[in-house]
């Protein structure tokens, strides 16, 4: 889509207690443990069920009134619930370009850094890509330059600069603050890259992604 992958960004929780603002996994941590998926084909006049799932296997859709008390519960605050349209989602609470990648070589790289195993979940990347020579932070070198993957054109914009969003362990919530500080120490604060949509499409896993000059 033009604002990046169908549906990124389309549900969120809006904080009462903070107008106008996001919550995300910065105030509420736990909320990294609950998965998001759609049932069925992806339209553009509306949006296939969204269904939830809880950390202890409780299945929610997102009109549920129970979903939301629990997101109230567990985060201590007020919130209302929030969907766009799939043709027009706008940016989020961090979000500065339509797309955020990161590369399999520099992921490696940067658990060499840290010294520990590092999911590639706690940087939130709308793209993994495999590199076929394995040059970590190679993609520092394509600002500027435009993406083919397929038909969709992506114009890499700029770096990525990290917050406190990559020290929560995606599978148990736990916090660890030694992965902020080897970013900022070995790559100041940046890892992984934003691009903008020049040319909308469809993508598939395992596709090429071929670098040309802007």
């Amino acid at each position: 889509m033009e604002y990046g992958l169908y549906g990124d960004r389309s549900h969120a929780f809006l904080d009462e207690t903070r107008p106008g603002k996001f919550l995300t996994i910065t105030q509420c941590p736990e909320m990294v443990k609950y998965k998001a998926r759609f049932l069925g084909e992806e339209l553009l006049e509306h949006y296939p069920p969204l269904e939830i799932t809880t950390p202890d296997g409780k299945v929610y859709f997102w009109e549920d009134a129970e979903l939301q008390h629990r997101i109230e519960q567990m985060s201590n605050r007020k919130v209302s619930l929030v969907k766009y349209p799939p043709t027009h989602v706008p940016f989020g609470a961090i979000e500065e370009e339509h797309v955020q990648f990161v590369t399999d070589a520099s992921l490696e790289k940067m658990q060499e850094l840290w010294g520990k195993m590092s999911d590639a979940r706690r940087f939130r990347p709308n793209f993994l890509f495999t590199l076929y020579e394995k040059i970590p932070f190679i993609e520092d070198n394509w600002l500027g330059k435009i993406l083919k993957i397929g038909e969709v054109e992506l114009e890499v914009k700029r770096h990525c600069e990290r917050c406190m969003i990559i020290t929560v362990d995606p599978e148990d919530a736990s916090r660890d603050s030694t992965l902020l500080k080897t970013v900022v120490k070995e790559r100041n604060n940046y890892f992984g890259v934003y691009a903008t949509v020049i040319k909308p499409g469809e993508v598939e896993v395992g596709q090429q992604v071929f670098l040309i000059e802007s």
